[in-house]
């Protein structure tokens, strides 16, 4: 029995918790991509594509592949909503371990564990050599959360670079111990070997966490455009626009 003849007569509902498994593991894909990976037709993408969208559990966005130029291409990711309806068999007994843990142990050894965990992701990947050296070492972070199931990319952010994770396999749990996204931003930080920011996580509530990595050389015009003019300016002179991110 073929892959596809599986999927297309197995029940809808089943099908469609399918679909949604693949976002969250693989983060946004095309209606084409899903079909592909999960033996579909074009018809009935679209089908639970539409159902999934319309009960709040899956967004349409826009994607460019990497290294690709053009128009990006209509893709679909988990909302928070599709999340929370996910089975997380062990979510449960991870709070329970975590809050004995820190009980016994206190705030600190919730976080020792908790850089522990992350360095055995990402502990492997060679620190950055210098500002050259800290786009390859971001590559191979974003690598490592991915083969973890952190389906993470790296974009280009202007005067930086940004990790996006676009799906986190303990979000329900770090929702309860903000120490495991603190310890991840913590060990990003030391392997690219400069401050990293970390602007959303899924365990906040958005759909991606992302952690931003400057790059880029502050001049000092770009510092003077971040102070606000005098109050008895004059309002026919344009003022700077702020630039430093």
């Amino acid at each position: 029995m073929s892959v596809q003849h599986v999927y297309e007569h197995s029940a809808r509902p089943d099908t469609r918790s399918a679909v949604r498994e693949l976002l969250l593991e693989r983060g946004a894909l095309t209606a084409a991509e899903i079909g592909q990976e999960l033996g579909l037709t074009a018809a009935g993408v679209r089908r639970h594509l539409d159902h999934l969208v319309e009960s709040g559990q899956v967004e349409a966005t826009r994607t460019r592949p990497a290294g690709t130029r053009g128009r990006p291409a209509k893709a679909f990711r988990v909302t928070a909503r599709g999340r929370s309806s996910a089975q997380h068999g062990y979510d449960h007994l991870a709070v329970e371990a975590l809050s004995a843990l820190r009980r016994i142990g206190g705030a600190t050894a919730v976080a020792d564990f908790a850089r522990q965990r992350v360095r055995s992701i990402v502990g492997h990947v060679r620190p950055a050599d210098g500002p050259e050296d800290v786009e390859r070492a971001a590559t191979d972070v974003a690598a490592a959360l991915t083969e973890s199931g952190y389906a993470a990319s790296i974009e280009d952010a202007g005067a930086g670079l940004q990790i996006c994770q676009h799906h986190c396999p303990v979000w329900n749990v770090a929702s309860r111990f903000p120490e495991l996204c603190e310890a991840e931003q913590e060990v990003v930080s030391e392997i690219v070997g400069t401050h990293v920011q970390r602007l959303a996580t899924i365990a906040g509530g958005h759909c991606a966490c992302t952690t931003n990595i400057p790059t880029g050389m502050v001049t000092a015009g770009d510092l003077a455009a971040t102070i606000p003019a005098a109050a008895d300016a004059d309002a026919s002179v344009p003022t700077p626009e702020r630039t430093v991110r």
